[in-house]
């Protein structure tokens, strides 16, 4: 499945099915229809688009958990490149960049740590076969052909991937040639010109059963490695729209249970959440697959990146670097490159973590591992610090005096009783892995250090902000002193303790703190690093790193005005950005049209894609909000939402279920006294697909 630029998506058929950040919904049920054009100019629908009610469409038996395919390839989940995320069809993507990739994979140390294949995408073929139906390579693109570059990366001591559809064409709008009707045929041009791993893709399948499909390709991959000697992988990409987790691990040796990532938070979150409730279906040689990362492609901060690669690490999920490495940043490769992490997702048991806990968006997410240890992720879904805690209990490990808990981010390790916690940032992870017993009282304590909330301040305004450096291990910190560094222009003070001498196993070292901005500063979320350092009892030092987050706001505006004037606090989208009095169009900034509900037309609001969620300051000074809420007329006849206004973290409003029949509906909020205001969009319950919503006529009445 692929997403292009709106100019050349409405002439091909993709899906896209990804959850919002209000938590998991249902799934696409199997979809059987025959392929259809979609209106020009809309985010097009698969080419399995459905035309059964879902009680009328076939139910999939669930895999036996014994069932598995009897090649032996990927005991852990594969590791490698895929070019697509950062190329898609573009001229760069091409002989050179993939040799260029091979080369960086064995001299930045990426083989060593465990990236083994270098994937091609679609785009690499003409669009026509050749007089004997075979697939003929781009010889623009590859002028040595396929076998030569596949010999290139073997050379190299790697492997190579290669890229085509289970349909009649890939899913570029350019129409490359697809294997329907031709597996046995491409699957042996694959394995003769070398190719170690296949990626199957779900467009233009001219309504044929998946299963039928993918199983007819598995049956001519392996037909063809018993001839030539070449075992391929065999990635199922049909975005989890027939349930492959119930019934493909006979079939696949991974499968994608999502629609397409896109390189935003939203997306991200959304994809995450669905794959997460489906640890029981992974395991060796048969993947949960929620698409290729999007670490270094620019579209997150670094924060956010380390928190997808540890969540897709505790998933044990496929990690295909999705970002052009050769020119990546260091940022990008301190990410990928750590072991510690990569440890995590191949660890040899094949176990994919599962949920502990989740409320209020401080997530606990624990994975057993080979060695009896625990990987445990702290993460935090809020646009604020939080603190996260769960207990070596809680995460399935057995009782101990003593346990030894490593940071996998700061490669440092410590002694904690049983307790498991972090102040976690806005959008971040922490991850551990824990061991029972191991010695862990020669190990330094653990300790948390963070702040309490994130103030809201004025420009030259003052905020307090209470910092608590708390002991959570078993032996005595020593020496302890605390700091917090304003930004620049910045003034802070503090009448409270920033030292002490000894904090006891439990204890606290509370500190306040009051910031005053410059009378300058431009609104907007503003960090400020705080260090916490001490020592153990053997005099070993310790020092911890965190970030405090405030907000400098302005006063909201007096009377009722359009949402579309106001800065937010922070926003979210499924898809693209939000867009001021305009739909929110495609994947680029101001893409979008005149906001129009059921034919009529707003010449104000916002347009927004399913989940999205924005942030407004309203200082307790706003006393309702109001807005003509549905789904935009460029969805077509497609998609569901359900529209919710929150006044400080009270659902205050709620729209119902709307589909694309319904005309614009009014929708009310009494905000009362509210300090922030956030404009939620959710997917309605059935998976996000063509959930392009507007906020029109949106106004806030101060």
């Amino acid at each position: 499945m692929r997403k292009l630029p709106s100019a050349r998506r409405a002439a091909r058929p993709y899906a896209r099915a990804v959850i919002g950040a209000a938590g998991a919904v249902a799934l696409c049920a199997a979809l059987t229809a025959p392929a259809v054009a979609a209106p020009t100019g809309t985010q097009t629908q698969s080419a399995t688009a459905a035309a059964k009610p879902a009680a009328q469409q076939k139910t999939r038996p669930a895999a036996q958990a014994e069932v598995r395919l009897p090649d032996g390839l990927a005991k852990t989940p594969p590791m490698g490149f895929n070019n697509w995320n950062s190329t898609h069809c573009r001229a760069e993507f091409d002989e050179d960049m993939v040799k260029g990739i091979a080369d960086i994979f064995v001299e930045r140390g990426l083989k060593d740590a465990g990236y083994e294949y270098v994937n091609l995408d679609d785009c690499w073929a003409l669009p026509e076969r050749d007089a004997d139906g075979k697939l003929v390579p781009d010889p623009v693109r590859f002028p040595d052909g396929i076998k030569a570059v596949a010999d290139y990366v073997h050379s190299k001591g790697l492997k190579i991937g290669i890229y085509t559809s289970a349909g009649t064409k890939t899913c570029n709008s350019a129409g490359f040639p697809g294997a329907l009707g031709h597996e046995e045929s491409d699957a042996m041009q694959f394995a003769e010109w070398g190719i170690d791993y296949l990626k199957y893709d779900n467009c233009n399948n001219q309504g044929v059963d998946a299963i039928q499909r993918y199983t007819k390709m598995r049956d001519a991959l392996q037909a063809a490695s018993e001839t030539t000697g070449r075992p391929i992988v065999y990635s199922i990409c049909e975005w989890g729209q027939n349930k492959p987790w119930e019934w493909a691990a006979d079939v696949g040796h991974l499968w994608r249970t999502t629609g397409d990532i896109s390189d935003n938070w939203s997306s991200m979150l959304g994809i995450m959440k669905q794959n997460l409730p489906l640890a029981e279906y992974a395991g060796p040689g048969r993947w949960n697959d929620p698409d290729m990362l999007e670490v270094g492609n620019g579209g997150m901060t670094d924060t956010e990146y380390r928190t997808h690669f540890s969540m897709w690490s505790i998933m044990a999920a496929p990690l295909l670097i999705g970002s052009d490495l050769r020119t990546a940043d260091e940022a990008t490769f301190e990410i990928l490159e750590n072991t510690d992490v990569i440890a995590v997702d191949q660890d040899p048991l094949g176990k994919q973590g599962a949920v502990v806990t989740s409320e209020g968006g401080r997530w606990v997410v624990s994975k057993e591992m080979a060695d009896g240890s625990r990987a445990v992720a702290l993460f935090n879904e809020s646009n604020a610090p939080q603190r996260i805690s769960t207990t070596a209990e809680a995460v399935g490990l057995p009782a101990a005096e003593g346990y030894r808990l490593r940071d996998l981010w700061q490669h440092a390790d410590y002694n904690t009783g049983g307790e498991i916690s972090a102040s976690v940032p806005a959008h971040g992870t922490v991850l551990y892995r824990v061991w029972p017993g191991d010695g862990a009282g020669s190990y330094p304590p653990a300790a948390e250090f963070g702040v309490d909330s994130a103030p809201y301040v004025e420009a030259g305004g003052e905020a307090e902000v209470t910092t608590t450096f708390r002991n959570t291990g078993i032996t005595p910190a020593n020496n302890v002193g605390v700091a917090l560094d304003a930004p620049a222009g910045w003034q802070v003070e503090t009448g409270s303790p920033t030292t002490a001498k000894k904090v006891a196993p439990g204890g606290e070292l509370t500190t306040t703190w009051q910031l005053t901005a410059p009378a300058d500063a431009a609104t907007g979320r503003q960090e400020f690093p705080l260090t916490a350092d001490y020592a153990a009892p053997s005099g070993q030092a310790v020092s911890l790193t965190s970030a405090g987050t405030a907000y400098v706001v302005a006063s909201p505006p007096a009377g009722t005005t359009y949402a579309s004037d106001w800065e937010w606090l922070d926003a979210g989208n499924g898809w693209g950005p939000v867009e001021r009095d305009t739909s929110v169009g495609e994947q680029q900034a101001g893409d979008g049209k005149p906001l129009t509900i059921g034919g009529e037309t707003f010449a104000r609001g916002l347009g927004v894609h399913a989940a999205s969620d924005i942030g407004f300051y309203a200082g307790r000074e706003c006393e309702t909000f109001d807005a003509r809420v549905g789904l935009d007329d460029e969805s077509g006849n497609n998609g569901s939402v359900s529209f919710e206004v929150w006044a400080d973290g009270a659902k205050v409003a709620d729209s119902g279920v709307l589909t694309s029949d319904e005309p614009a509906q009014p929708l009310s909020a009494d905000i009362g006294d509210a300090q922030t205001v956030r404009l939620v969009v959710t997917d309605g319950g059935d998976g996000v697909d063509y959930d392009h919503a507007d906020w029109a006529d949106a106004r806030f009445t101060c």
